[in-house]
Formats: C-alpha cells, structure tokens, sequence
C-alpha cells in the first residue's frame, strides 16, 4: 500500500486523509483520578465524534499498565486486555498518530506522561508541556513566578511537618500539590491551625509542603480562561469571558472539594456511582458580563500569568478579588480537556467560539508546531 509521509515523520497509508488524535486519559495514579479523566475525555471523544477526525484512544491504568479501548465507556475500558509499561510504549508507537490530546489530571499524567508523548515518541502534543505542567501544579512555585510578572498574590509561607506558621488567622491552608480543593481550610483562629495543617498534610503529596496563604477577605472568585490564535503577526493572548463562582463571606468563604465534583448514587461498583461536576450547574457558576468592571483587571492578570508561567495553547488561572476590586492569582489550571463541560470550552462557546472550531485551531498548533 503507497505511504505518504505523516506531520511527525511516521509513514501513513496514503489513503487516510484525516488527521489520527490521540486520546490519553486514565491515571498512574488512582482510580478516582482515573475516573475522572475518563469523564471528561469521554465527552470529548464524544464532541469530536463526527469531526474531521480520526481517534484512538490509550488509557493507563493505576500501577501503570495500559489499555487500548475501542472507545472510552466504562465497558470499554474494562474489555480491552492490560498490557505491560514496555508493550503499551510498543503499542503507542505502533499506533502512528499525527497529533495527541492529553486527558490525564493525575501528577504523572500531567508532567511525565506529557513528556513521553512529545520528548519519546515525538508526537506533536496539544497543550501545556510537561514541564509547565509541573510548574502550575506547584502552588508556591507558580505563585512565585507570577509574582516577579508584577501580577498581585496573597502573602504566603510553606510548610513541612513540624514546621510552625508564622501568618497570623484569617490564612487559607491547603497542600501545595492537591487539586479540586482536597486539604483546604479557611482558619480564622490560632487554635484552629493544627486541624487545619494535619488536613492538608493528609492530602499533600510526596513533598509534603503545606501552602498558608492569607485569606483575601469577599469579594469575588472568578477563573479566566486564554487560549492563543495564531495570525500573521505571530501569537494573540486571546481573554475569555470570566467564569464566577458561588462564594459568600458568611455561609461559603472559600471552595470546597464538595463543590467541585460528588459521586452520583452508589450504583453497586466499587467507588460508588459516576462522578457529577458540581461546578457546571447556574447555582455554582455562572458566566460574568464582558462589560463587568472586574473584567479588565482579570483579563491583565491572567495574560501575565500566561507569559510569565511559559504556557502555550490555553491556560486557566483562579482569581480572588477583594471588596475593593483588587485581583489576587490563586493557582493555575494549564489544562483543557475539550469536553463540552471543560472549563476553557465553556468559556470559549460564551464567546462565540464552538468547541469544534476552539479544537480544530489547537490540533492546528500543534502540527504546526511539530513535536
């Protein structure tokens, strides 16, 4: 069969005019981070179905392993056989995909796995890479970076066990490597520190390094989206419109893991019933006016946080503003599923730009770009 050559060197069959995406979801990790990798790249797998495309889907089971799905239900997942670390590299080689779309929220998935796509089997890879993957998922490295961009943090010290606070209350606690609000308390009193710290050492990961940062008093909590365009002049920082969240200085100071993602009714399985993102309903989060006045200063904050944290394709930062309208970086989110309920995809549809048009500009990109 005549071959031609593919955008990353690999020979393809002449025949296939569309362009091979690799889905990478699952979790190293946790069956939890497994799961939740698996919900939403399913629903871009979904979203992507009849678009010029053509997928495979890779999925790394916790321990290490791999699967090859035909596609990824629950179903699907468990009937494809698991094979070894070394054969699921073999098999991905095999697989001669042009361009990788990578699913993954656990620390490995977002940082080494991100690596072995683009550094080992030289697959150009949409996103952030490996290493600013790293960098976001540090809260103390990522506040410390924007900050010398002249962008405004809270006032912060990290701790190890043993270690005492230093910031007088009210301080935030939280792990400086947990995601979806795992280990974080709002401390108002001295006396409620130790609570607070066995929390969050509890969630922390192998560091164990705990983030205190002062409260930044309500206020407003908002995330801000970018993704980049591409123009004949180079690189555009394009703002999204701002997502705000359901906060209250009295009933909901700050957000929970509970307000994030909660498990349906137990369905009999093990880990219960299927995954419900909590933030995507009216009464947890809602899309801001682009005449807001809070937009402006949000939108500046966020472009210097993109820049400075060396991102490329899209990014997402959380936002706390104070009852003065000042704006403070919390954490950045630097990754994009391109599941209709992705944070970045909504934000992208708010602004008139469908999911379709927002993946086919950063497939795009990323062949430009090579591995």
């Amino acid at each position: 069969m005549a071959t031609e050559p593919a955008g990353r060197g690999a020979a393809v069959p002449a025949e296939s005019a569309r362009t091979r995406v690799l889905h990478l979801a699952g979790s190293a990790e946790t069956a939890f981070l497994a799961d939740l990798s698996r919900l939403y790249a399913a629903g871009a797998l979904a979203a992507a179905a009849d678009g010029p495309y053509e997928h495979v889907v890779a999925w790394v089971e916790p321990g290490g392993g791999w699967r090859f799905p035909a596609d990824l239900s629950r179903e699907a997942v468990a009937a494809a056989p698991v094979v070894s670390r070394a054969k699921g590299l073999a098999v991905l080689a095999s697989l001669e995909v042009d361009v990788a779309l990578p699913q993954m929220f656990c620390r490995s998935g977002m940082t080494a796995y991100r690596s072995l796509l683009t550094d080992v089997l030289r697959v150009p890879t949409v996103g952030n890479t490996g290493d600013v993957m790293a960098i976001g998922a540090h809260k103390q490295r990522a506040r410390a970076i924007v900050a010398a961009a002249g962008v405004a943090v809270p006032d912060g010290e990290v701790l190890r066990p043993g270690d005492v606070p230093t910031l007088a209350p009210p301080v935030v606690v939280k792990p400086v490597d947990a995601d979806n609000s795992h280990g974080v308390t709002l401390v108002r009193e001295p006396g409620e520190y130790d609570a607070a710290l066995a929390t969050a050492f509890e969630h922390a990961g192998p560091t164990q390094q705990v983030l205190v940062e002062t409260y930044v008093e309500l206020g407003r909590e908002v995330r801000c989206g970018i993704v980049e365009r591409r123009t004949d002049d180079g690189v555009e920082l394009v703002c999204l419109p701002l997502e705000e969240y359901a906060v209250d200085p009295d009933t909901k100071p700050v957000r929970d893991a509970a307000d994030k993602i909660t498990r349906s009714d137990d369905d009999g399985t093990e880990g219960g019933g299927d995954l419900r993102l909590m933030a995507k309903d009216a009464d947890h989060a809602w899309i801001v006016p682009l005449d807001d006045p809070a937009v402006p200063a949000v939108h500046e904050l966020a472009r210097r946080a993109h820049v400075a944290l060396g991102c490329r394709d899209h990014s997402l930062v959380d936002v706390r503003i104070d009852p003065h309208g000042t704006p403070y970086f919390l954490e950045a989110s630097l990754y994009c599923s391109f599941a209709p309920s992705s944070v970045v995809v909504m934000m992208a549809a708010s602004a008139g730009v469908p999911l379709e048009a927002l993946l086919a500009d950063q497939v795009a990109a990323a062949l430009a770009r090579g591995a």
